[in-house]
């Protein structure tokens, strides 16, 4: 059984092959810029300008032949809606020329799906990406949100947070590592209700402190040191360490909560943010307390990926779940689908 996944929901463009729950390629391209945000219609025209090119690299990584492939699976949802019609267009491009059936995944699904490569079993599961920012586990059928942001995710909050100190997109891996330079803490509002989080006032504070603090001669925050005024001055790496330590903990302290509610003893990380190595320090913590185990699939499966979707992909084949290439014209994107209205008959 060959699986071919198409992932497209935002800045990523990426195409993955899976034979029998093996990962044979996993090749992607991603959208950046060198200063502001993700734009949907720029990033849906890259991902329509390098889709062939990385098409061909899978198939070249794969070792495969395009008459071998059995099954064409592609991010339905959710993402932006431009991006998802370049994957989904190109998905039934694929299954019409190569007379294949067509299998609709949901993006994040396939994120916790994957982390069963790790050795995970029954994991509540930590997603934490750009729009997206879930506890969630499996139950009667469904994976059910236990927790969840009450406005932004965490990854499209530390994007602008980043954008608004002038660092470019993605902005999480340069906010990492000037956090790393940070050196003192600096008091956040800290927002948890429960097992959700708030960002939003967080962000707010950030761009007053950011705005207390005059760019320096080369444009920047890195070298300003606090001064004599009445009004704080604050270096953009001690933002951004107490930006990363408060956050974290808001995520590390719900996730806990929901560990306790669920009953479960395996912790799974997913999403673009679990790449961040001080994220994973802290849940790392927090687990070995507990005496529960932490799964963290490699940082190619927790960023946006097609193997992801190939893996889930060719589980959904496998149980029934697909459409003819007669019959494509039935499927369409949904930018807004969550994670708790799939029905799960896979499992």
């Amino acid at each position: 059984m060959i699986v071919l996944g198409i992932e497209s929901t935002a800045h990523t463009f990426g195409v993955g092959i899976v034979k029998d729950g093996k990962i044979l390629a996993n090749v992607r391209e991603n959208y950046t810029t060198e200063q502001g945000g993700i734009i949907p219609t720029d990033a849906a025209k890259f991902h329509q300008k390098n889709k062939y090119e990385i098409y061909f690299k899978a198939l070249d990584k794969s070792g495969i032949k395009e008459k071998d492939i059995d099954a064409i699976a592609f991010s339905q949802g959710p993402g932006l809606a431009p991006c998802l019609l370049v994957g989904m267009r190109f998905a039934k491009e694929l299954a019409g020329k190569l007379k294949k059936s067509l299998v609709p995944v949901n993006h994040c699904i396939a994120h916790l799906e994957v982390g069963s490569i790790t050795g995970a079993r029954d994991p509540l599961m930590l997603y934490v990406s750009g729009a997206n920012t879930q506890i969630i586990a499996y139950s009667s059928g469904k994976y059910r949100i236990f927790g969840e942001t009450l406005d932004v995710g965490v990854g499209n909050f530390i994007d602008n947070f980043a954008r608004y100190a002038g660092i470019g997109f993605p902005g999480g891996p340069e906010i990492q590592k000037l956090a790393e330079r940070g050196a003192n803490y600096i008091e956040l509002p800290y927002k948890v209700k429960g097992m959700d989080i708030a960002l939003s006032g967080i962000l707010t504070n950030l761009k007053q402190k950011l705005e207390s603090s005059p760019r320096d001669t080369q444009g920047g925050h890195e070298n300003l040191q606090a001064g004599d005024s009445a009004e704080p001055k604050y270096s953009l790496s001690d933002l951004a360490y107490s930006m990363q330590e408060t956050v974290f903990a808001m995520l590390v302290e719900t996730v806990e909560r929901a560990l306790a509610h669920v009953e479960k003893k395996e912790l799974l990380l997913g999403g673009g943010v679990a790449c961040n190595s001080r994220l994973q320090e802290m849940c790392r913590i927090m687990c070995k307390e507990r005496g529960a185990k932490l799964f963290v699939p490699s940082s190619d499966l927790l960023q946006d990926n097609g193997a992801m979707i190939a893996y889930l992909g060719e589980t959904m084949f496998n149980s029934g779940i697909k459409y003819s290439y007669k019959n494509l014209e039935k499927v369409d994107i949904k930018p807004r689908q969550r994670t708790d209205e799939v029905e799960v008959s896979w499992k």
